[in-house]
């Protein structure tokens, strides 16, 4: 095992580990319910797949990657920031949070503008695409997110301190090179792409007086911002903070406020799991009818032996539970 003995920060105090495993233990409770719902959604109640639904599809995905990993980090801020697991599984954690980060990112921007040219340029050559299209697309975009984070298996994270062994992907210490540099890239040019797509869209729906009363032109419109409010709450306070810190090495290293402030908003990274099913409820109508499947599931519990009254089955119709029957009762001859 490869342990660096000699770029660790010692802490006083660890506030960090007092306020990490509460805030990661919502977020995993809230991600894993609001994304389970959500593939389970896309995987059996979506009856018509459209590339929009592949990227979708895809975000989700994403998001699970980050209900693997916070278990292990939960557990790694608990024992105040001691790793009690080897070097290899240290690695993949920390590559599919940032695989999770990079891929959350790239979909959100995909998604946002698709929405673009399908508002702004409805007759584009993009918005005809076929699905396999969409699908080859996205295993591009895998790869390049595989590509850009596959650095953070190739050399070790761990790091001895007093207290025990640390696993981080940022040194505190210094500047981190590449790492620092795919951090802000990944962050600033798709803030720029999803910024544009949104006034774009938000710009064009408006101009257009006689669908301003719309319904579907209003949700068009809270579509795109609840895209564009989503990314900036997730991921511009983490960058922001690691600029911050950069501009101030080495004053502000082994500060506890900087270190404090660093985790902090590396958790809101983890929100996107939370927020993103917001997302996936005013891409499409099914998503509400699924939702509202669900509440009615929930809430109208049917009894053993309880008779089925017509008015059952007229809710269960409405709500979309099962199809209206076709039969007729039946004659005696």
């Amino acid at each position: 095992m490869d342990v660096d003995n000699g770029s660790c920060c010692l802490i006083e105090g660890d506030p960090v580990s007092k306020v990490m495993p509460p805030l990661l233990i919502l977020a995993f409770v809230l991600g894993a319910l609001g994304n389970g719902v959500a593939l389970c959604g896309f995987c059996f109640h979506t009856r018509t797949w459209r590339p929009s639904t592949v990227y979708l599809f895809n975000l989700a995905v994403a998001d699970f990657l980050l209900m693997i990993c916070l278990p292990f980090r939960t557990d790694y801020y608990r024992r105040h920031r001691h790793w009690g697991f080897a070097d290899v599984p240290c690695r993949l954690v920390l590559f599919m949070l940032a695989t999770n980060r990079a891929g959350s990112i790239v979909f959100l921007t995909v998604v946002a503008v698709d929405r673009y040219f399908k508002v702004v340029h409805p007759h584009h050559a993009l918005n005809a695409i076929s699905n396999r299209t969409a699908a080859g697309a996205v295993c591009v975009l895998w790869t390049l997110v595989i590509l850009g984070t596959l650095y953070l298996l190739l050399e070790s994270h761990l790091c001895a301190q007093d207290q025990g062994i640390s696993c981080e992907s940022f040194i505190m210490e210094s500047a981190n090179g590449w790492h620092d540099v795919m951090f802000q890239l990944e962050f600033f040019l798709p803030l720029g792409v999803i910024l544009f797509c949104s006034c774009k869209v938000v710009g064009s729906l408006k101009r257009r007086q006689h669908l301003a009363r719309q319904a579907r032109t209003r949700k068009a419109i809270r579509f795109i911002v609840v895209v564009a409010a989503v990314f900036v709450t997730c991921y511009l306070p983490s960058a922001l903070a690691r600029l911050y810190f950069l501009w101030t090495v080495p004053s502000s290293a082994c500060d506890s406020s900087v270190h404090l402030a660093l985790h902090l908003t590396l958790s809101f990274t983890y929100l996107n799991s939370v927020l993103d099913p917001l997302i996936y409820y005013f891409a499409s109508p099914s998503f509400p009818r699924f939702y509202t499947k669900l509440k009615t599931c929930s809430w109208s519990p049917r009894w053993p032996g309880r008779p089925r009254t017509p008015q059952d089955a007229r809710a269960s119709e409405a709500a979309g539970l099962e199809p209206v029957s076709k039969e007729l009762p039946q004659r005696g001859r």
